[in-house]
């Protein structure tokens, strides 16, 4: 192993392989960094658990190990496994951490633990000119899988579209590990839908399967019908001490009980998400796109809460602190590879 401020080992720990994400605490002594050979020796860097009740990461890199167990690997493998204490309580982060997805090169708190711990491993990868990069996800509410890239090049839409041809295109949240790897190689995050699920599990092991076998990423923009891209615009968010419900019952924010169904439909104006339960809440925007104020995408006349212009939501969910850590959901808008709406 290498200082405490991440491990790393040149082979598979014993029992790593079996291990779930509730006991992998037991096994590592924190965040880890598996670096591992193969016939290429550029790298293709993995990222899993940097929120720890999301699983499908390790599944998805376990399973993909163990298909390559009686072989040499085509490529080299640098896997790093987040934050082993929150997935021990399953939650997302425990109180007075950082968010291990917030905390990469470019974050806002470059000062904080997490941040060192992410700056160290992030330039111990550099070293080594990673090949291409995928950070795997789950999330709350129903979505598709997809993936997520920060630049619209075509070899990052290729890592992509190994993937999913849903691709969205973002710029903000700051302190992702997609966005800093981007300085690096192709980068892109993929989202499997909720965790437990052995579906996004499976897909994601075969996602690092392609890139690890794969000798070239193309550098030809993809044909229009071959991908489907978004760019997210704004992050919707609720006020800090705010409540919501989803069930009717009295809060700041009375959502609609499948609120989280509607992920990835094009909404018209007009369109409801609920109902104010407190005549001043508002929704908070955050820029999505470059930093620039979000468009105003709601309209309160009556109590309701309306979509004021068309948009296509991602991540809705009803988990409260999913909400409250992170955002309610991301709105989004159809482009061209050219970043154009559509």
């Amino acid at each position: 192993m290498s200082d405490e401020i991440c491990a790393v080992f040149d082979h598979i720990p014993e029992g790593f392989l079996d291990c779930p994400a509730l006991r992998l605490a037991d096994l590592l002594p924190g965040p880890t960094l598996l670096d591992l050979p193969g016939r290429d020796p550029r790298p293709l860097f993995v990222s899993a658990l940097l929120h720890g009740n999301e699983d499908s990461g390790l599944v998805a890199a376990q399973e993909a190990l163990r298909r390559w167990s009686s072989r040499e690997r085509p490529r080299a493998l640098l896997l790093f496994i987040g934050n082993v204490r929150a997935a021990a309580q399953n939650l997302r982060r425990l109180p007075g951490q950082r968010d291990f997805n917030r905390v990469w090169p470019g974050t806002g708190t470059p000062d904080a633990p997490e941040a060192r711990m992410a700056r160290w491993v992030y330039d111990y990868a550099a070293r080594r000119r990673p090949f291409a990069s995928i950070d795997i996800h789950n999330n709350t509410g129903f979505n598709p899988h997809y993936a997520c890239v920060t630049r619209l090049e075509p070899q990052f839409v290729a890592l992509a579209r190994l993937f999913s041809r849903i691709v969205v295109n973002f710029e903000r949240p700051l302190g992702v590990q997609a966005g800093a790897f981007a300085h690096l190689c192709p980068a892109i995050t993929v989202e499997c839908g909720k965790a437990g699920g052995g579906s996004g599990s499976t897909h994601a092991a075969e996602l690092i399967e392609a890139a690890l076998s794969i000798a070239h990423l193309p550098e030809h923009p993809p044909a229009p019908h071959d991908v489907d891209l978004l760019r997210t615009f704004a992050i919707v968010k609720t006020p800090a001490g705010a409540s919501f419900s989803f069930d009717g019952s009295p809060a700041d924010f009375q959502f609609r009980s499948d609120i989280d169904r509607l992920n990835f439909s094009d909404l018209p104006a007009g369109e409801s998400f609920g109902t104010l339960g407190a005549a001043r809440a508002r929704l908070e925007l955050a820029p999505g796109d470059g930093g620039r104020a979000p468009d105003h995408y709601f309209d309160y006349s009556g109590g309701e809460i309306r979509l004021l212009r068309g948009a296509t939501p991602a991540m809705l969910t009803q988990d409260p602190n999913a909400i409250r850590q992170d955002c309610l959901c991301y709105l989004m808008h159809r482009i061209g590879m050219d970043g154009r709406r559509e």
